[in-house]
């Protein structure tokens, strides 16, 4: 018998092969207060998500049948939902392309229950203050930021280097956002760990490192000679103002 979602709380899927692992992260979110919903595979986690629509899914990456990185593919092109990806795997590269494919957060076996209830405290949060953000930016008449050679459009989440739309995922336009908020001014890795990822804890500070390094690719801007995002050594970055 199917168990009945409470509406007053948020439903997080749970997507792994590893029962004893479902089991654990089950427990540990309905202690939280989540309602939650299972899946041993990766067809039967994507059909679950689209039927039901849970507000975060914490997505293995190894699965049986189809695996996590193609289920996330196919859930963000249906839907937008925060998806927290884990892995055994530890290469920067599963990284990379996990949040290339739309990924919103990453963590590797083992990991602590409490840093991923964290992760997931923090993903939902955000979601929330970009529905609020949103709403504000709404009321506004410019929706615009432009930075030199650089213009976002906020209510489209688009942005354009000398006119041309640059396609960046929406945690990428959110860093590139951030930064254009205060052109030319450093920005640390942990500073941005914490306004962009929401982390309440000192993160993995080479996630700032692999988006900063897509988001490059994307614009168009050389990692060895940046002209938009610039490192200042041993401080983090910013984005040029001419």
């Amino acid at each position: 018998m199917k168990e009945e979602l409470d509406p007053n709380k948020k439903t997080i899927l749970v997507v792994d092969d590893e029962k004893p692992i479902i089991d654990i992260l089950v427990y540990n979110l309905k202690k939280e207060g989540y309602n939650t919903l299972e899946a041993t595979d990766g067809e039967m986690g994507l059909n679950v998500a689209l039927e039901e629509k849970p507000d975060l899914i914490l997505l293995d990456v190894m699965l049986p049948k189809m695996d996590g990185l193609t289920v996330c593919k196919r859930i963000k092109q249906s839907y937008n939902v925060p998806i927290l990806m884990i892995s055994a795997k530890d290469e920067e590269i599963d990284k990379i392309v996990g949040l290339e494919l739309g990924a919103d957060d990453y963590i590797t076996k083992p990991f602590s229950v409490r840093e991923l209830m964290a992760r997931v405290k923090a993903n939902l949060r955000k979601v929330e203050d970009e529905k609020e953000q949103k709403e504000k930016d709404e009321g506004k008449k410019n929706n615009k930021i432009v930075v030199g050679d650089l213009e976002l459009d906020l209510e489209k989440v688009e942005v354009k280097v000398k006119g041309e739309v640059k396609s960046l995922t929406p945690k990428e336009f959110e860093l590139v956002k951030y930064l254009a908020m205060q052109p030319g001014v450093p920005v640390t890795r942990e500073v941005l760990l914490e306004k962009v990822w929401n982390y309440e804890y000192y993160g993995d500070i080479r996630t700032v490192d692999v988006t900063v390094c897509r988001i490059r690719e994307k614009l168009g801007d050389s990692t060895k000679n940046s002209k938009i995002i610039i490192n200042k050594r041993g401080i983090g970055y910013y984005l040029a103002s001419k």
